[in-house]
């Protein structure tokens, strides 16, 4: 048995890997001195779209920042409903209430547990019988895997909606060879530290490939300001990327591809040892996770985790309620059946997932998932 606590996500084995080049980095920026839109930022900027394969990438302060800036630039606020996925984090909504708007909450997929494009029809056909105007929809990349953009945009072009991608658990996944960053319109991802690329604090992105958005949100990020020093044509937000953080997501940049691959073997080896006794992720053809997480759903979870934590392996619950339920948002709920969202809050459990992890410690972690769901 593994005696000392294995960890959910190991930063401090990465950092150890790319240390002198983080390093080196912040050195640059303490040398030159321009902590705030530095050349780090620049140049994190234009390889994260190269990385994407997007045209824009505008760093922002929070991957929460960087959804209030899309609606914000897309005009969005008082009267339009935008819709969202109820299980979720609640930033996704509250992005959507810090501009003015509404958020409809929206059932998930059985299986994945992202936006189900039927369920999105129905919510929009019902918003066009209130006084509310239907305006966008933020689909959310639930454990690092893409929603299913087909079917949302189908339904968005149906109804002249604006697709947002909220990416931030979702960066370096593909669908059909195409990256996280180019699957909607405009795409929103988070650099929190626990996240596929995190930086040593908070920061975000917007990736698009329309000239004018990207130019609107690099003005709403600096106090929606213009040409001119002191000019301001636009509500705006104190919302830039640190130089700082810039210079440490560079060096993270690099290994993402790598990183990727080692969490996708993971993956395959917990699903190939757990499938057979637990429901375990799906995932359709011709996607690639991020594998942000790995979760399982299990009955009994609260029993399940107790037990991992006993054999040293620590779990976590995305999410234990819907966003509907929660206290904040509860007047919101619409009168809808958010059961198969609800089903999945009460049975998922996350195990630890990180691209360090050694093949004897994902063995242990397989065996005592195994033995402890048995014993419950």
């Amino acid at each position: 048995m593994i005696e000392k606590l294995i960890p959910f996500v190991d930063l401090a084995a990465q950092q150890e890997e790319l240390r002198p080049e983080i390093e080196a980095r912040i050195r640059g920026v303490l040398d030159h001195g321009k902590y705030i839109n530095g050349p780090e930022v620049i140049e994190f900027e234009a390889r994260l779209a190269e990385f994407a394969g997007a045209v824009h990438a505008v760093g922002v302060s929070s991957g929460t920042d960087a959804l209030i800036m899309v609606l914000l630039a897309k005009g969005i606020g008082s009267g339009d409903a935008v819709f969202v996925p109820t299980f979720t984090f609640p930033a996704t909504a509250e992005a959507v209430l810090m501009v003015g708007a509404v958020p409809v909450f929206v059932e998930v997929e059985a299986d994945t547990g992202n936006l189900d494009p039927a369920s999105l029809e129905t919510s929009v056909e019902q918003v066009a019988l209130s006084r509310l105007r239907a305006s966008a929809v933020i689909a959310v990349d639930l454990y690092g895997m893409p929603a299913d953009y087909a079917g949302i945009g189908a339904v968005a072009e149906r109804h002249g909606l604006t697709v947002i991608a909220d990416a931030a658990q979702s960066f370096s996944a593909e669908v059909n060879g195409r990256r996280v960053g180019t699957l909607a319109e405009v795409t929103c991802t988070s650099f929190f530290p626990a996240k596929p690329l995190g930086c040593y604090g908070d920061g975000g992105a917007v990736l698009t490939d329309d000239d004018n958005l990207a130019g609107i949100l690099r003005s709403i990020r600096v106090h929606g300001a213009g040409q001119r020093r002191y000019e301001n044509v636009r509500l705006g937000m104190n919302a830039r990327l640190d130089t700082l953080q810039a210079a440490i997501l560079l060096p993270k940049l690099t290994v993402l591809a790598k990183e990727r691959d080692r969490r996708e073997e993971l993956a395959a080896k917990y699903t190939g040892r757990l499938s057979s006794s637990m429901r375990v992720p799906v995932i359709p053809e011709g996607i690639r996770s991020a594998w942000a997480q790995y979760v399982i759903r299990v009955e009994q979870r609260d029993r399940v985790a107790a037990g991992l934590k006993e054999r040293g392996i620590p779990t976590a619950v995305y999410y234990p309620r819907c966003v509907h339920q929660q206290p904040a948002y509860r007047a919101l709920a619409q009168d809808a059946d958010f059961s198969t969202a609800e089903h999945l809050s009460e049975r998922v459990l996350a195990i630890p997932m990180h691209p360090y992890m050694d093949a004897q410690t994902a063995e242990y972690i397989c065996d005592s998932v195994l033995e402890t769901v048995r014993q419950v």
